[in-house]
């Protein structure tokens, strides 16, 4: 499992730095992830809730991020072609005290349902990211910010997994603890 999760965490890594490589609306795409708290603290915690399921079901810490990105992709299609969606910023928020919340209370669910789950929130982050893209070059934009999602959802997997083998369960709950203040935080100060 550490050579596999380490393999994995390294392909994110390495799927990141051609965003970094090209300046313009790339990189755009790719900082705005990491500068939203709110797209940051879900993404991570998505990475945490399966690593958490992992113990029981190896496979779910690739396949809850996969689930995330192609689901986050859609959304931003359908952000850039013009849907409306005037629940998708409440969606955001709902999706970072959700996931925080599911890691808290170590919440174990089947895979398809907690990929079912991600995938709903996914979509709402994607089609955030979508309608705040630059005008020009929007598939440079996306291919960016899709990147940058990899890495934080292999950051957050890695993170739990090192911390679920080091501390156990409890650690990695006071980690969906924090990811749960975070909202908090995101909410108070709207």
């Amino acid at each position: 499992m550490t050579l596999r999760t380490l393999s994995f965490s390294l392909l994110l890594m390495a799927a990141a730095f051609p965003a970094l490589a090209h300046p313009g609306h790339l990189d755009a795409g790719f900082l705005h992830p990491l500068t939203g708290l709110d797209h940051l603290l879900a993404m991570v915690g998505v990475g945490l809730w399966a690593a958490l399921l992992a113990s029981r079901k190896p496979s779910v810490i690739f396949l809850l991020p996969v689930a995330f990105v192609v689901m986050m992709s859609f959304g931003a299609a359908a952000g850039f072609a013009g849907m409306k969606l005037p629940i998708a910023e409440a969606g955001i928020l709902a999706s970072v005290f959700l996931l925080g919340g599911l890691v808290l209370v170590a919440v174990r669910v089947a895979a398809p349902t907690a990929m079912g789950v991600v995938a709903m929130f996914a979509f709402f982050h994607g089609y955030v990211h979508a309608l705040e893209a630059p005008t020009a070059d929007t598939g440079e934009y996306m291919l960016g910010f899709l990147a940058a999602t990899a890495l934080l959802l292999g950051i957050g997997a890695g993170l739990g997994w090192v911390v679920r083998r080091l501390v156990g369960d409890l650690g990695l709950r006071a980690l969906g603890g924090l990811i749960l203040a975070g909202g908090a935080y995101i909410l108070v100060t709207q």
